[in-house]
């Protein structure tokens, strides 16, 4: 049984998954507009790293912004959708390589781990990523004093 993807508070690394994309590749076209591509932004103590799968390429980039920087406000203040914190789970078990292409989507599921829901399309995984948070989101008990 594969644990649930765990919403991350005060984890030493959090993931927050980004959407966005316009149709540049022939391919993409058919793909729900706004959701033609994902790439994934962490956080530790020492700042972010973005991971970014490009076509033929995968960039790494440890950003040089404090480790407290909003980037995924600035990423939704650049109209790209955003969701997260996730903490990273533990590697996903098995010994048969996966028969999927490697993609964006399967890149974020990577990084996500064991827990990431079962995704073909950027669009899909971000519907269940914002279902996982929604779900967890109704679990949490407010009190009002009247």
């Amino acid at each position: 049984m594969t644990p649930r993807l765990r919403i991350a508070r005060d984890a030493p690394q959090q993931v927050w998954i980004a959407f966005g994309g316009q149709a540049d590749q022939v391919w993409l076209r058919p793909l729900r507009r706004g959701f033609r591509h994902c790439f994934a932004a962490l956080r530790d103590e020492a700042g972010w790293t973005v991971l970014e799968p490009l076509s033929g390429r995968l960039v790494v980039a440890r950003l040089s912004v404090p480790a407290d920087y909003d980037l995924p406000g600035f990423y939704r203040r650049a109209g790209l959708a955003v969701v997260g914190p996730f903490a990273p789970g533990p590697p996903r078990a098995g010994w048969l390589p996966s028969l999927l292409p490697f993609t964006c989507v399967a890149l974020c599921r990577a990084v996500l781990g064991a827990g990431a829901p079962p995704a073909l399309t950027p669009w899909g995984l971000f519907r269940r990523l914002a279902k996982n948070l929604h779900s967890y989101e109704k679990k949490i008990l407010t009190t009002t004093n009247n």
